[in-house]
């Protein structure tokens, strides 16, 4: 590693014509492609280069922070800016020959994962950017507190105190500590008010496709779980199915497909919720991480007066933030709703351990936690870039990108996600397909790509990968070829769907995919294997709306009600 310079051969040219901060990245970036600078090295301060040449110390900064954004700079807290590692992520000669054939003869499931060591696994973060200095800060913290005899029904004071601070200034909600509960999470939550505001029978709506563990957790108390569709803004309130007792919604950042909803379709959300008397469940799924404009206001939050708040729960974790082993979220609710879930914890020993939210406590009273989002936000942003660059640059529709820590991969017509995922593992990439966010008949063939949890010189790997396979011609033939599940057509597996789908909606259990993908229906739902499926089971993505557009979507859901086949074309 070489040390700082401040004598880069860059040169300020102001005749130009070109911004100075674009004259200063450009030559910058050369220097890299060079070979001059090369991965680690670090560079000079920005004060220190601005003063060699002469300019502002807003050039230079407006410089790093373009080539931040680009990937080719990193920061290492506490020393300084250095050159990222940009080597170019170039396949074996062997590999590049034949994109789809294996070097080797197929390896045991077990070997094949062995060897995949990028894994992009959505809705993980990274806990390597934790600053370990603010993490034994606050540890440091929440030993100097005595053991509790017993542990607090509504969590400490302390953590709920610092949470309303938070919340006012990042989300824009005015809640004070007697509206928050602490929880071991989102699920955790979901599940105390699961108990405390749902009876078995009850009809409970969930985004489909959506949060598998919402389902469970809605399923396993014996509600009737029904499928609310989405289109690439998020819920359409206008089809919301009537007697729901709950509505999971994710608003902030659909989870899986990225859409943000609207102002418009959030003040019919809330209208919806008041006049029918349901509960809306808000996850503010990956709020804090936007990288084109800053978050809408919560739902909880946009009803004047707070006049929304008694049909709305807000959930937030962690989880995406730190790491899921704090296991620390937070509900927040009317002050009446609150109370009921603390009683109710009471009698079930539900508790959240009071050292790690002596932690968290510390983490926001110290600004270590908001210094942490602004830099796992920039790092975020990185490796989001360097994804959609290297995979939007051929054309591929990618979904959800300008948000969170994954994006989805849409494929072209004709190709299972499947099949393309089984490639990508044989090449050493492991990704997720959307259909498992599905319980009826999957309507969109993609790929779930998370960044989060992998390193910037990984993911451009793997885009590069992912590209090979999908770019070269012909990849359509040899991808079904090539996947264990080449000897049962996509259309025989859709009609077997809405057997198992009928079971569903007349029990509550969300069947398992096996049972699905196999074609084994159980007795009660012959009837609707043998008609047609309903409505709410062959809603499919038609056309795309744009995000602010709050009208109807009936439209969209052209040729379901006649029962038109055919497979939908996209989100």
């Amino acid at each position: 590693m070489t040390t700082s310079r401040a004598d880069l051969p860059v040169v300020i040219n102001r005749a130009a014509g070109i911004p100075l901060a674009v004259q200063v990245a450009g030559q910058l970036r050369d220097l890299v492609t060079s070979g001059l600078l090369a991965a680690g090295d670090r560079l000079p301060s920005s004060r220190d280069l601005a003063s060699v040449l002469g300019v502002s110390r807003t050039v230079i900064t407006g410089a790093y922070t373009r080539l931040f954004a680009e990937g080719w700079l990193e920061g290492r807290h506490g020393s300084g800016t250095f050159v990222a590692d940009v080597a170019s992520p170039l396949l074996s000669s062997s590999t590049t020959a034949s994109p789809l054939a294996p070097a080797q003869p197929p390896s045991p499931a077990g070997a094949i994962r062995a060897q995949a060591p990028i894994e992009l696994r959505a809705g993980v973060p990274w806990a390597g950017g934790i600053d370990p200095a603010a993490w034994r800060r606050a540890w440091r913290a929440a030993g100097r507190h005595p053991a509790g005899e017993w542990p607090e029904l509504f969590g400490i004071w302390e953590l709920r105190e610092e949470l309303a601070s938070f919340l006012r200034r990042s989300r824009g909600l005015a809640v004070t500590p007697d509206q928050i509960l602490i929880t071991r999470g989102v699920t955790s939550g979901l599940g105390m008010l699961t108990t405390a505001l749902v009876r078995p029978g009850d009809r409970v709506g969930v985004e489909e496709p959506g949060y598998p563990k919402a389902r469970e957790v809605l399923a396993r108390a014996g509600a009737t779980v029904v499928s609310c569709r989405v289109d690439a803004a998020g819920v359409v309130p206008s089809e919301l199915p009537d007697g729901l007792r709950l509505l999971y919604t994710t608003p902030a950042h659909q989870y899986p497909l990225g859409g943000r909803l609207p102002v418009g379709r959030r003040q019919a959300l809330a209208e919806w919720a008041r006049s029918c008397g349901a509960m809306i469940v808000e996850d503010d799924y990956d709020s804090e991480f936007r990288y084109d404009v800053g978050p809408l206001p919560a739902l909880f939050g946009m009803g004047g007066g707070g006049r929304d708040q008694d049909v709305i729960a807000y959930l937030g974790t962690a989880s995406k933030v730190l790491t899921p082993s704090v296991g620390v979220g937070w509900l927040v609710g009317s002050v009446s709703l609150v109370a009921r879930l603390a009683a109710d914890r009471d009698r079930l020993g539900e508790r959240v351990s009071e050292p790690a939210q002596h932690a968290m406590a510390a983490l926001l009273a110290s600004g270590d936690l908001e210094r942490h989002i602004r830099r796992m936000r920039l790092e975020y942003s990185r490796r989001r870039a360097a994804l959609v660059a290297g995979l939007g640059q051929d054309g591929f529709r990618l979904l959800g990108d300008t948000a969170g820590m994954h994006v989805v991969l849409e494929l072209p017509p004709g190709t299972l996600a499947s099949d393309v995922a089984s490639a990508a593992l044989r090449r050493g990439v492991s990704v997720a397909t959307l259909d498992r966010y599905f319980v009826g008949p999957v309507t969109v063939e993609a790929l779930i790509l998370g960044y989060g949890a992998t390193s910037l010189p990984q993911v451009r790997k793997a885009a590069a990968v992912l590209r090979e396979l999908l770019a070269t011609p012909g990849n359509s033939k040899t991808l079904r070829d090539y996947s264990s599940r080449r000897d049962e057509p996509r259309r025989a597996r859709a009609r077997r769907l809405p057997s198992c789908m009928a079971c569903t909606r007349a029990t509550g259990i969300v069947w398992p995919s096996a049972m699905r993908s196999s074609g084994s229906a159980c007795g009660g739902g012959r009837a609707a294997a043998q008609g047609s499926a309903p409505a709410s089971s062959r809603a499919a993505f038609r056309t795309v709306k744009s995000p602010g557009d709050t009208s109807s979507s009936q439209s969209q859901a052209t040729g379901n009600e006649t029962g038109t086949p055919g497979r939908a074309r996209g989100l």
